[in-house]
């Protein structure tokens, strides 16, 4: 089964980026007050919460002429349903190609 960073790096091949970076940062935010009531919405349990914050960063020529919010939509929606489920928080970096 791919993990949720797996599944992320997938789904974003379809901007065909010229940089992707994907951090796991999971492990600073177990614990905090979100991380239950995230639990419990998905199901999940404490070994299977990893992989529910992430920092992206992605460079794509897909993003030309598009607004910032444009560009975090874009994203939104490739991951759509993870976010309905599995990422708790997404920190994004949304930058057009040079």
């Amino acid at each position: 089964m791919a993990t949720i960073r797996d599944q992320i790096e997938l789904r974003l091949q379809a901007l065909k980026p010229e940089l992707l970076e994907i951090v796991d940062d999971s492990a600073s935010h177990a614990g905090h007050a979100g991380a239950h009531a995230h639990a419990v919405r998905t199901g999940s349990t404490a070994a299977e919460d990893v992989g529910t914050h992430f920092e992206i960063t992605v460079v794509s020529a897909a993003f030309a002429g598009k607004p910032l919010v444009a560009r975090h939509r874009m994203i939104y929606e490739l991951l759509d349903d993870l976010m309905k489920t599995r990422i708790h928080a997404l920190k994004i970096d949304a930058q057009v190609s040079p």
